[in-house]
């Protein structure tokens, strides 16, 4: 690999970095200023309805300038909206700021991929920036709760003031957005540093009618592509299901397994260790044109859920998790490699990009709202776990049986 693939890797490590202790420190931000409950939820959506919104708009931007300046003006939009934050906005606005950054960010950090790379790094490239964006979640979750704590941030806040200074900072959630920010300026640093490639898709219009027109247009074309439809069908599901399997996690440990809320937290990291251990797997023995090959894989991980049922013993539970994370990794990270190929050849890797996030994040909505219904329904977890392992694998079984010859002998 060059070394400017390193460079794409640092700035999306310290930019996801921020953007999963940001979560965790705007939380707090709530708490601090006793906003009701639903808030906490409604902080979530106002990042993610970004995606949606902007997605006809994003891919665009993201294919009309070089990818790496699309990257540094998107952390700095998040930068942005840490600093309204500190200055008193409403999280609720300030952090739907922050989601306005990260989705004009990401068409930029996977499409530059299909351009600075040939085809043939693209699964191994993934797994990369998959472990890598894994990780930041993991140790986003942990920057984000140590700096939140008062034991830590209490002694630090004493000496955090200039002398003769007033900064302004004087809370425990004040103090890690601070922190963030920096990280944010970090992440900004290396998007300056990101080889310069060539346009080869740069948007024909700017006009906002034209690019809708243009979007729903990407929007069919790759869904009608046999080879684009099942791998953003299968992303599509992966992370619908993927915010779902959170919550299941958390109703599951406290029933299953008696854990309090922060340990079933803590519990959900297994998940996102075991995305990284797959993410590698699939690196080392999955190549892109074999990638709908991995699709049983996807079907035996809905059916792997179901062993969630009977498990009561911590330690088993932390390898059934991690065992669901490695399926999940291994199968959608050629899928997500596949589908950059196809979009780059299709429309331009920043718009299928957006075409993918906006359907993703639909997905997210879609999934988020059944679990709801089922909680509101009042149902045992173990029938929500069931209705959960069983939609995934007769989803994931119903795309292999229509899509899992595409690729038998021939051409991605």
């Amino acid at each position: 690999m060059k070394i400017g693939f390193y460079i794409i890797l640092a700035a999306q490590f310290f930019s996801a970095l921020a953007d999963n202790a940001l979560l965790f420190a705007a939380i707090a931000l709530l708490k601090d200023l006793h906003a009701p409950a639903w808030h906490t939820p409604v902080l979530q959506e106002a990042f993610i309805f970004s995606y949606i919104i902007l997605a006809p708009f994003v891919g665009a931007f993201a294919d009309s300038l070089p990818k790496g300046r699309v990257m540094f003006v998107s952390n700095n939009i998040k930068i942005l909206g840490c600093i309204a934050m500190l200055f008193g906005v409403n999280p609720l606005i300030a952090y739907g700021l922050v989601g306005l950054g990260a989705a004009t960010y990401s068409p930029a950090k996977y499409g530059i991929l299909t351009e600075y790379l040939p085809p043939g790094k693209l699964v191994l490239a993934n797994s990369w920036m998959e472990g890598l964006t894994v990780m930041a979640i993991v140790l986003g979750a942990v920057i984000g709760g140590i700096f939140i704590s008062p034991t830590i941030a209490t002694p630090m806040l004493q000496w955090w003031d200039i002398p003769f200074i007033d900064t302004g900072i004087d809370t425990a959630p004040e103090l890690a957005i601070s922190i963030i920010v920096g990280i944010y300026f970090c992440a900004a640093l290396f998007n300056l540093y990101i080889p310069r490639v060539a346009i080869d898709h740069k948007p024909l219009s700017r006009n906002p009618m034209f690019l809708l027109r243009e979007f729903w247009h990407d929007f069919k074309l790759l869904w009608r592509d046999p080879l684009g439809q099942v791998s953003l069908a299968v992303t599509t599901l992966f992370w619908g299901t993927g915010a779902t399997l959170r919550l299941i996690v958390l109703g599951w440990a406290a029933v299953a397994l008696h854990y309090d809320f922060s340990s079933a937290a803590k519990l959900t990291a297994w998940v996102a260790v075991g995305i990284a251990v797959g993410a590698m797997l699939a690196a080392r023995f999955v190549k892109l044109e074999h990638s709908v090959k991995v699709l049983p894989i996807g079907i035996a991980m809905g059916l792997v859920v179901l062993i969630m049922i009977p498990v009561t013993n911590s330690t088993l539970a932390i390898v059934l998790l991690v065992a669901i994370g490695a399926m999940g990794g291994y199968f959608v990270v050629p899928m997500n490699a596949l589908l950059q190929h196809r979009g780059h050849l299709l429309m331009g890797a920043g718009s299928s990009i957006a075409v993918q996030n906006f359907n993703e994040n639909l997905s997210i909505f879609a999934m988020l709202a059944l679990y709801a219904v089922m909680e509101k329904m009042s149902l045992n977890i173990y029938i929500i776990i069931t209705i959960f392992g069983l939609l995934l694998s007769g989803t994931m079984a119903a795309l292999y049986k229509r899509h899992g010859h595409d690729q038998d002998g021939g051409k991605i």
